[in-house]
């Protein structure tokens, strides 16, 4: 390019006309070829991109970063063919990739913390520790998966409060999916007096959950005595349920248990104060 531009100055300068038309016409299939690799890096640069979105559908990759990641991949192609048209005119690139890498460094030095939850963002959408619609807990809360953005994620809480919590803090935390398996168990606890049978009392519970539709039979319930207490004898119910019907069942179980106990008259005890008056 640079002697190119060397022999059009020359012959501009010794105002040959002829020599600048043969100049020119001698670098039309030079340009041709330019245009060609460009046009053809546009081609293929949409076709990479749409082969990866076809993999991250195959692979379950979250939709809403398809066309993110489409774009990516479609500019980074579309650039090594530029820059290789750009060689091929003699055009020196290597200042041009330089200056590029030299940009994005200090981009990604200034947005640092931007790129941190970026990152985070892909990491959530492509390994799905979560999706829309799960009830998770990450520790400083706990809440229902509303919206996973590239930045941030969105969680309604059970007293629905909208928590929008980076990317980049969940990531770093312990994430307790409560909706990753079909089903999910409950521990539950009951008291009953010294003084009460306890055959009688697990047949109470065993009872209560027989009569909840949301618990399952299989697994089947086990009723089991967990420990001694000050003042009463501790049992545990394992029973299981469909994770979307774990509160309908934990109520269902309360209810149902204090009316199996009422009826079999099954004390529950609490704590009481003795007053003595001395006169």
């Amino acid at each position: 390019m640079n002697i190119f531009r060397a022999d059009l100055a020359q012959l501009i300068k010794e105002n040959d006309f002829d020599g600048i038309k043969a100049l020119i016409i001698s670098k039309i299939p030079l340009v041709c070829g330019v245009i060609a690799i460009i046009a053809l890096g546009i081609v293929i640069a949409n076709l990479i991109s749409k082969l990866v979105v076809k993999g991250l559908q195959l692979k379950g990759v979250d939709p809403s970063i398809h066309g993110f990641i489409k774009t990516i991949v479609k500019f980074a192609v579309e650039v090594i063919f530029i820059l290789s048209a750009l060689s091929t005119l003699g055009i020196d690139v290597n200042s041009f990739v330089a200056a590029l890498a030299a940009g994005g460094l200090t981009a990604g030095l200034g947005l640092q913390h931007s790129v941190s939850q970026f990152a985070s963002g892909l990491q959530i959408l492509i390994n799905h520790p979560f999706r829309a619609g799960d009830f998770i807990d990450i520790g400083s809360v706990s809440g229902t998966v509303r919206e996973i953005k590239i930045m941030y994620t969105v969680l309604i809480t059970l007293d629905n409060r909208k928590v929008i919590v980076p990317n980049s803090h969940i990531t770093d935390c312990n994430i307790i999916n409560f909706n990753a398996e079909e089903n999910r168990r409950m521990d539950l606890h009951y008291s009953i007096s010294y003084s009460e049978d306890i055959g009688k009392a697990r047949e109470a519970v065993s009872a209560a959950a027989g009569k909840c539709e949301k618990v399952l039979d299989n697994p089947k319930p086990r009723i089991e005595v967990i420990s001694h207490a000050e003042s009463s004898i501790e049992l545990i119910a394992l029973v299981w349920c469909r994770s979307t019907d774990y509160w309908d069942a934990f109520f269902s179980m309360q209810e149902n248990v204090k009316r199996e106990f009422d009826s079999r008259g099954i004390t529950i005890p609490f704590n009481q104060l003795d007053v003595h008056i001395d006169k």
